[in-house]
């Protein structure tokens, strides 16, 4: 019976001391693990001068410079359309004709019309004259006392009458004159000619096509016509990008069926009003169209093509500079510090978030990790303008550091001030060695 209460004690000690020891080995592993640092593998670049062309990059369509929408005046039936589309026309040359019978008609009622308003002007003349001698002897016979007064106001008020009578008629005669004029001009837009020299790049009508004059709405649209010596790209640039383009920047325009040919430009028209997409919803844009001249156009560009355009807007030459992604923003953290005893007089140990201003959160800093022996240090840079690799640093940099340039997620979000670090071999430049935690 003792032997057996004895056997169970000492079982008992041995797991005690099993879960002991266990515990001390997790403490210690906890302990020591605490203590050794993570060391983080990056790639390094050095801080050179370069020169650097910030580029605003756009999408859009390619138009002819000049071109123009003929529309009809006057309605008819097209009874001759001596072109077809793609056509090379002259100005001044004939490209449709409508019906003219029914305003040939109106040309001569309304010149009918004019001769008999000119027929009635003289009768209305020869009449006037009449009375005004008759006016004229009776005023005579008056001043020698031969004539009542009666008789002179009759003879001046019909004098009076003929005349008003004559201006009436005078003024028919330029009502006719106006409307023989308007019939003869409406008889003339029954020929449309070609206001440019330049190609016909549409036509949207056919031989015996019946179109509407522009006194109705804005009429039938007949072809447009354009200059094909003068291709521009019309692209929509970001309201943020637009204020840093200026006329005459210069630009490289990519057209989509051209895909190994770059095609150079300048800038000519920068849009006063915004192109607005998805108004008052969360997906609203705001663009606004620039217009780039070609300087060296294909003849066998066509109007309506898709078009990529880089605006070189500003070059700095031999500026300091690092990769774009070396640069990345940092707030400075919250830090603890004492402020105050309680009510019950205990020190209170409270968090201040010095990266507040007067309530106001601080904005982040720009920042770039310049490595330093087996560590990094966070120094703060003041960027200018970038192109599509390397970013300007105004301030922070002088020159010959080497920065962290990657991977991303170690610039954006692990390293920190006097974080351990290891350089990937074969990153920066040539003499670039190893740089580990001894």
């Amino acid at each position: 019976m003792g032997k057996g209460k004895s056997k169970k004690s000492k079982k008992k000690v041995f797991i005690l001391g099993a879960i002991v020891l266990l515990l001390f080995v997790v403490v210690g592993l906890l302990a020591f693990s605490g203590d050794k640092e993570e060391i983080i593998t990056v790639q390094t670049e050095e801080v050179k001068s370069r020169t650097i062309t910030q580029v605003v990059t756009a999408t859009g369509k390619i138009n002819p410079e000049f071109q123009v929408e003929l529309r009809p005046e006057v309605t008819g039936e097209i009874v001759d359309l001596p072109v077809e589309e793609g056509d090379i026309v002259k100005k001044g040359q004939l490209l449709i004709r409508l019906k003219p019978e029914q305003y040939i008609a109106r040309r001569n009622r309304a010149r009918a019309s004019l001769e008999a308003a000119k027929a009635g002007l003289k009768v209305r003349e020869a009449a006037l004259n009449q009375v005004k001698l008759e006016y004229e002897r009776i005023k005579g016979l008056y001043e020698k006392g031969l004539v009542s007064d009666k008789e002179l106001e009759s003879s001046e008020a019909l004098f009076l009458q003929s005349q008003g009578q004559y201006e009436a008629e005078k003024a028919q005669v330029m009502q006719a004159t106006e409307s023989y004029n308007d019939a003869v001009v409406e008889l003339e837009k029954t020929a449309i000619y070609s206001p440019i020299d330049g190609t016909i790049i549409a036509l949207n009508v056919e031989l015996s096509e019946r179109v509407l004059g522009s006194s109705f709405s804005q009429g039938t649209h007949l072809m447009t016509v354009a200059d094909l010596s003068k291709i521009e790209a019309q692209v929509e640039v970001d309201e943020n990008d637009v204020v840093l383009i200026s006329i005459g920047d210069t630009a490289k325009v990519e057209i989509d069926a051209f895909k190994d040919k770059v095609f150079l430009g300048t800038v000519t028209q920068i849009a006063n009003s915004a192109k607005t997409t998805g108004l008052g919803t969360q997906n609203e844009v705001v663009n606004f169209e620039v217009k780039i001249r070609l300087l060296n156009p294909d003849q066998t560009i066509r109007p309506g093509m898709s078009c990529d355009a880089d605006i070189q807007t500003e070059t700095r030459f031999n500026v300091i500079s690092v990769p774009i992604q070396s640069v990345t923003a940092r707030v400075e953290k919250p830090q603890l510090e004492e402020v105050s005893d309680d009510e019950e007089g205990n020190g209170v140990i409270a968090v201040t978030d010095k990266a507040k201003t007067n309530g106001k959160t601080k904005k982040s800093d720009e920042v770039v990790f310049v490595v330093d022996n087996n560590s990094v240090k966070q120094v703060k840079v003041t960027t200018g303008i970038s192109d599509d690799n390397y970013v300007e640093i105004m301030e922070g940099l002088s020159g010959g550091e080497k920065v962290v340039s990657g991977p991303y997620r170690a610039i954006s979000k692990d390293l920190e001030e006097g974080k351990k670090i290891s350089v990937r071999k074969g990153s920066g430049s040539a003499s670039t060695e190893q740089v580990s935690d001894k």
